[in-house]
């Protein structure tokens, strides 16, 4: 009875109308949310000039469409950590905008302190590039910290091991020393040649015979990649060519720099990659890709706290 009693008084009936209406209310009406964007035609020119001085091309409407949204993101992420307020505990960030008022030689009498607090007032962490790309950064770290991706399992290294079985094979290593010959020596390499036979010499005791050579005249265990960026393609191409032997004396070989006489002292031939061999990379990279998934999960669900405009 004393229950009834207190639903019967009004200003109950008031109190219960109240919260419905103030219910329906937001739920007719929601917050509005923040907007992102659109972006500037300034902007949107920039990242296309901006990818054609780096590709040689302009970008399609799919890759500008990508390129649009990716700035959008940044912009958000932005936005996000201003609202937070990240730019107020960032030595990065303090130390850039102190840097920012010397270079305007503004308040040269006052604490780093108080020039600190006078480039926030004049609100230049809002259009420093360096700024906004710092807090971005520690933006993507506290959104990884959230909901951080999943370790790395065993099942998956062996798994990505098997999916890149060809992109891992070894290359072939060779260890060789060599005699460098400029171009204008090449009437004397057949001479060279017959004294380090008839002598048998061995690669540093005939180095002397070698012109000098920048790069160095052993190099231990090198790809073919590695010997191309000290000798060039040609090189290569002409030492495989000649089928060289372990412990034999191979050339003249020409490269781009003129010739060489080249003593082989070891060949790797090329096999496939044990997994032990790669694990530390394959690890590296399943982690690299878990790191981007996640983040872009998290992206995906900030997104949705904001209007994009694009």
């Amino acid at each position: 009875m004393r229950l009834l009693s207190w639903i019967n008084k009004p200003w109950i009936h008031f109190l219960i109308l109240g919260v419905l209406l103030f219910k329906l209310q937001s739920w007719v009406y929601p917050p509005s949310k923040p907007v992102v964007g659109p972006l500037p035609d300034a902007r949107i020119e920039a990242l296309q000039q901006q990818w054609q001085l780096t590709t040689g091309r302009p970008p399609s409407q799919e890759q500008l469409t990508r390129m649009i949204a990716a700035e959008l993101d940044r912009d958000m992420l932005f936005q996000r950590a201003l609202a937070y307020e990240l730019h107020l505990y960032d030595t990065v960030v303090y130390q850039r905008l102190l840097r920012n008022m010397r270079f305007l030689q503004l308040g040269e009498d006052k604490t780093d302190q108080e020039l600190y607090q006078q480039a926030l007032e004049m609100r230049l962490h809002l259009g420093d590039e360096v700024v906004k790309r710092r807090m971005i950064q520690v933006m993507e770290q506290l959104l990884l910290s959230a909901s951080p991706p999943l370790a790395v399992t065993d099942a998956e290294i062996a798994s990505e091991f098997d999916a890149r079985h060809e992109e891992l094979r070894r290359p072939p290593r060779y260890s060789v020393a060599h005699l460098y010959f400029t171009k204008e020596r090449d009437a004397e390499i057949t001479e060279v040649i017959e004294a380090i036979e008839a002598q048998g010499l061995d690669a540093r005791t005939a180095r002397k015979m070698s012109s000098p050579f920048l790069p160095g005249y052993e190099f231990k265990e090198q790809t073919p990649d590695q010997l191309a960026r000290h000798f060039g393609t040609d090189f290569v191409t002409n030492l495989q060519t000649a089928q060289p032997m372990a412990g034999d004396w191979v050339g003249p070989i020409r490269s781009t720099y003129g010739q060489h006489y080249v003593w082989v002292e070891a060949i790797e031939t090329e096999r496939d990659a044990r997994l032990e061999e790669v694990r530390t990379r394959l690890t590296r990279d399943l982690e690299a890709r878990a790191r981007r998934e996640a983040l872009a999960q998290a992206i995906a669900s900030l997104r949705d706290q904001f209007e994009v405009r694009r």
